[in-house]
């Protein structure tokens, strides 16, 4: 395995790969840094250049400049003062704004392409991934990243234009002051790596228990009806206090290593202090080094050596920002296995010819799927399929949605193989009603209109009318402007599946898919959608999962499948004739047992 150093700054070449349209503002921004942290320590330099001249007068190193009087020489130094520090200050204010501004704009990029790729990346990875752990990636990694970039990139830069900066200006004066006051510095980086490669995993120990502190909130609000219902409320405190006490225990370990740093390099920074001021004290008084070098020496000793005492807030940042940006990268690298193999469109009009060609499919995870499944749904017919849970029925229609590509076999739509089309014309052409309903946070109106977001009223009204809504939405005080609440919480459950219903025919696709379409309403509402389905059902395919036969008896064709398999097909009546499993659930369900 990999050292966590070795990780790290694979993570920072990862992210300089990813940032590469942003060369000119890294470039730009380390410059800003490094002339700052230049002007920064020139004042140091000039006060011992004063010394000189105090000291020395018309002997000065100014005076070769040729300065004669000590009064000239003052001055030109005041005026020298000024302008250094002008030049700091304006390039503080540089590298400040284009850090920042850097950060804000890279990090806001990084959590859209992360967004829009696990927009496009297959339901087995969000069936294998907690959504917790997603929304940590995508929000708290990346701040975490832009918390390095807006403070802690610059900090490192200007540690390493101290070190050399001020190591030439060192051995310029004198060698062997530099090699003592250097002397240190072996190892106070040493210590600063030693730290950061203990740290490390702790800090990846620490992203993940943040994921998973994400997901218990995510999860416990998403639930809470459940939590109240089953007065759980007191157990689920428990388990995020659990969670919680997780990642501060994980924090603490962090914090334990990454604080031990600061005293340990103190000493070695107070060595090397005491070497440069003794032993250039003693030089100076035996007139071996000029006094005005001396007070620049000790002066810069300090400017050297105490920043690296903040070199263990940059590391312990560095590492926390690397475990983020491995995880925000290794998202963005999650490959895509259904695949855009074409953008060509499905060719139109379409008319709605579904096909199942010996298609069999297994989920990774369990093995269960569908084998060699062969079906024929001619354009304008009504295909129901029923059978027990896990069977295989709404596993075709996620291959039909191409939510998962089949192991062998092809799944077509009016003879063209639906690999070989683009999937924006394959699921514009395909209107979902699940019975798991998803509504989004807004009003009814913004609900139905999700997949034709420019319907005028009337299409809207018509398409809720025609779902058996508008009786409902009708007679609320805000209509159409009725907020759902998160999920559609402010609505029941039938509710929601007319308005998911509505939101899928205001789509007006040629191919309509109800998965359990009416499992959530009562017997008088679907009656009513019964009604309307013979509406829905005219000029378009429909494919409908039910475990309530009575809304599939009017199919022209009725599929029973039983693990993974075609076991009968036929009409209703075909069917109760043959007294096979959906006679016999049929009696079942209408009591004639």
């Amino acid at each position: 395995m990999a050292s966590s150093s070795t990780n790290s700054f694979q993570a920072l070449v990862r992210l300089l790969r990813y940032a590469k349209g942003y060369r000119r503002q890294i470039i730009t921004a380390t410059l800003c840094s490094i002339i700052n942290k230049l002007f920064d320590i020139a004042p140091e330099i000039l006060i011992g250049v004063a010394i000189d001249v105090v000291v020395n007068q018309e002997q000065s190193f100014v005076a070769c400049l040729g300065f004669e009087t000590p009064q000239e020489q003052i001055s030109i130094l005041a005026v020298l003062t000024f302008f250094i520090w002008a030049g700091e200050s304006l390039f503080e204010y540089l590298f400040q704004v284009l850090w920042r501004n850097l950060a804000q704009r890279l990090q806001a990029n990084m959590r859209q392409d992360a967004y829009e790729h696990a927009q496009r990346l297959d339901m087995a990875f969000f069936e294998a991934k907690s959504s917790g752990q997603l929304v940590a990636t995508m929000n708290d990694d990346v701040n975490q990243l832009e918390r390095f970039l807006d403070g802690g990139a610059n900090a490192l830069i200007q540690v390493g234009v101290t070190v050399l900066a001020v190591g030439a200006v060192f051995f310029v004066l004198s060698p062997l002051i530099a090699l003592l006051a250097f002397t240190p510095i072996p190892l106070i980086i040493w210590g600063a790596f030693f730290f950061q490669r203990k740290a490390g995993p702790l800090y990846n120990d620490v992203r993940e228990k943040v994921g998973d502190l994400s997901s218990r909130l995510s999860n416990n609000l998403s639930g809470i009806a459940t939590i109240k219902s089953f007065t759980s409320e007191a157990r689920e405190a428990e388990r995020l206090r659990d969670a919680s006490e997780a990642y501060v225990e994980a924090n603490r370990r962090a914090i334990k290593v990454s604080s031990a740093f600061i005293p340990v390099i103190r000493m070695a920074i107070l060595a090397g202090f005491l070497a440069t001021f003794t032993v250039g004290g003693m030089m100076a008084l035996n007139g071996n080094l000029n006094v005005g070098a001396y007070g620049v020496l000790v002066f810069l000793t300090q400017r050297l050596l105490w920043p690296l005492t903040g070199l263990a807030q940059v590391i312990d940042l560095f590492e926390r920002a690397m475990a983020s940006t491995r995880r925000i990268l290794d998202l963005l690298e999650e490959p895509i296995k259904v695949k855009e193999t074409s953008d060509q469109p499905l060719a139109t009009p379409v008319r709605g010819e579904v096909t199942f060609d010996a298609v069999s499919f297994h989920y990774a995870s369990s093995e269960v799927g569908v084998d060699g499944i062969n079906l024929h749904v001619p354009a304008g017919n009504t295909l129901a399929l029923v059978g027990a849970t896990g069977s295989g029925k709404s596993t075709l229609v996620k291959l039909l949605l191409r939510f998962y590509d089949p192991e062998s076999g092809r799944v077509l739509i009016d003879g063209q193989p639906i690999n070989a089309v683009s999937l924006q014309s394959l699921r514009q052409a395909i209107g979902l009603v699940s019975q798991d309903v998803y509504l989004f946070e807004g009003s009814i109106r913004d609900n139905i209109a999700y997949g034709k977001p420019d319907a005028d009223d009337a299409a809207i009204i018509d398409a809720a009318k025609t779902a058996e809504a508008w009786s409902f939405i009708d007679t609320l005080p805000q209509g159409l402007d009725t907020p759902v609440g998160e999920r559609g919480v402010r609505l029941s459950g039938g509710q929601r599946q007319r308005l998911s219903l509505a939101r899928a025919l205001l789509k007006d696709p040629p191919i309509l898919v109800l998965d359990e379409a009416t499992s959530a309403v009562d017997n008088e509402t679907e009656a009513a959608i019964q009604r309307s389905l013979k509406r829905i059902a005219h000029g378009r395919t429909v494919l409908m999962i039910a475990h309530r036969l009575s809304t599939i008896v009017h199919a022209d064709e009725i599929v029973v499948i039983e693990k993974g398999q075609v076991t009968e097909r036929g009409t209703h009546d075909d069917l109760l004739d043959a007294n096979g499993h959906y006679a016999a659930q049929w009696r079942v369900q209408t009591g004639a047992v």
